[in-house]
């Protein structure tokens, strides 16, 4: 199946005394649900807790989770354990259920974007993870209210590290960028992005042309768009400024482009 078996043993011992059969059995039992002989080697490589799961303890009420309270069809298991291994893996009863609760209480309320775009955080511990998260966020100066939308936002954050994501982004952006959190609150996809390969280089290239633009048009458009920007005629600068900041964060380049030009007439 192309899984690691070093690897495999070393995150989960217990596969020394499982029997072939077992295994095979769990094989077996996923194909069942839709899961091909391909997926195999990756999910089992990224969980091998799975092969020594018990198929009516563990693996069946996964996916009575799956369809029940997340209303995932049958046809599209495969879809949701592919995107998520860990799924498998984790208690219904001590893990998903919980997050799954917590994460409603905040507002995730799209339960298809939780199955198929955001299922990272139904594997990911209420106590140890996600309350933490949304704590720094309230502990830098956002009310809880402020804290819940940047998450609802950008549900990335909650996967993010607090020592090695936010603080060096944030402490860069306070103290490097003059940045408020008012700049944070309306594009918290801030810290979805490199701090040395994109927030450093932009930043310092915008100081560098003394065109200020948002911070979210700053880092989203591409290094073509981004050089169309910095190409604006100085004597428009004060203009452009004024009509960019009033866009929208998640307008599109396009749309602002067109919208100066237009101004520039």
């Amino acid at each position: 199946m192309g899984v690691d078996s070093g690897k495999a043993l070393s995150l989960n011992p217990l596969l020394q005394n499982v029997s072939l059969d077992s295994i095979h059995s769990i094989i077996l039992y996923l194909q069942s649900k839709g899961i091909h002989q391909k997926d195999m080697g990756r999910i089992f490589g990224m969980c091998p807790q799975i092969l020594t799961s018990n198929i009516k303890q563990d693996l069946i009420p996964v996916f009575k989770f799956l369809y029940n309270e997340l209303s995932v069809p049958s046809y599209s298991y495969r879809k949701v354990i592919n995107k998520c291994p860990r799924l498998l893996a984790c208690s219904v009863p001590d893990q998903l259920k919980p997050a799954l609760l917590y994460l409603k209480r905040l507002g995730f309320h799209d339960l298809g974007t939780l199955a198929y775009k955001d299922s990272i955080l139904l594997v990911s511990s209420v106590e140890e993870t996600l309350i933490p998260k949304l704590d720094y966020l309230m502990s830098l100066g956002f009310s809880r209210g402020d804290a819940v939308g940047m998450v609802l936002r950008c549900p990335g954050l909650f996967t993010f590290s607090i020592e090695n994501n936010f603080k060096p982004k944030f402490e860069y952006l306070v103290e490097e960028m003059k940045g408020k959190l008012e700049d944070l609150r309306e594009f918290p996809q801030y810290f979805a992005f490199s701090l040395e390969k994109r927030i450093k280089p932009r930043h310092i290239e915008v100081v560098q042309s003394g065109f200020k633009i948002p911070l979210s048009l700053m880092l989203k458009s591409t290094d073509e768009e981004f050089m169309e920007l910095k190409a604006l005629p100085q004597h428009n600068s004060c203009l452009c400024m004024l009509l960019i900041t009033d866009m929208l964060p998640d307008t599109p380049f396009s749309f602002v482009k067109g919208y100066v030009s237009e101004a520039k007439r």
